[in-house]
């Protein structure tokens, strides 16, 4: 006899398959902020983070001893919404500059406009947004799954704040690309679908982006 799944199975499924989803940014969602994707190649990083990343073969990183940090915007443009107001937006430029600043100052000198021996990194935000979870382990059980599926339907069921970058790193004289990255992020857990989202949601992911920045630079000067 055929069994028929019910709508919160169905349900449940799905969102195990989207948490199963893949680490790194899918091809669809590149921002056309870099000038070239299709280098990339999927690189895990010593933090355990998984990204998409170039170096050019001709980069020599000891020809450089200092970094330019160009302010970080959003590409495309993001206008603020109820659940991401401007004070969220430009508190995440603002503390994703201030995080690549703190850590790449600890190994380069920090140039105040581009000059000679000096790196350009250009920082863009490609998108910031929550997605619903998927069902924990215990969620599964026949008891508790139509409860699951029904607070899923009325979106009271906790979220995950996402937010996603690309990054090129220049030579200051030529120009040239160097290398590039894309990656994203999970922040804080939000409670449900209305929650406001906030700079502080975002912050751990940023540090961590420019902690692993720190030390692809440290690594490749060895």
């Amino acid at each position: 006899m055929r069994t028929r799944l019910s709508l919160p199975l169905l349900a449940a499924i799905t969102l195990t398959l989207s948490a199963c989803a893949g680490k790194t940014v899918p091809p669809e969602r590149y921002s056309g902020f870099l000038h070239n994707y299709s280098l990339l190649k999927e690189k895990e990083l010593p933090s355990g983070q998984t990204v998409l990343t170039w170096v050019s073969p001709t980069l020599d990183i000891d020809h450089y001893t200092r970094v330019y940090i160009e302010p970080s915007l959003f590409y495309p443009q993001i206008l603020p919404t109820e659940r991401g107001p401007e004070s969220t937006l430009l508190g995440v430029t603002h503390y994703y500059d201030a995080a690549l600043k703190n850590e790449l100052g600890k190994v380069m000198t920090l140039a105040p406009a581009p000059g000679p021996d000096t790196l350009i990194i250009r920082p863009a935000i490609t998108s910031v947004g929550a997605s619903t979870q998927g069902l924990h382990f215990y969620e599964w059980l026949p008891v508790t799954l139509l409860a699951a599926g029904v607070s899923t339907a009325t979106g009271i069921r906790d979220q995950d704040s996402e937010i996603s970058t690309e990054v090129a790193v220049l030579d200051s004289a030529t120009h040239e690309v160097l290398a590039q990255v894309v990656r994203k992020g999970t922040g804080r857990v939000l409670e449900n679908d209305r929650q406001v989202m906030t700079v502080d949601d975002f912050k751990p992911v940023l540090d961590g982006w420019a902690i692993d920045l720190r030390q692809a630079y440290e690594v490749s000067g060895q």
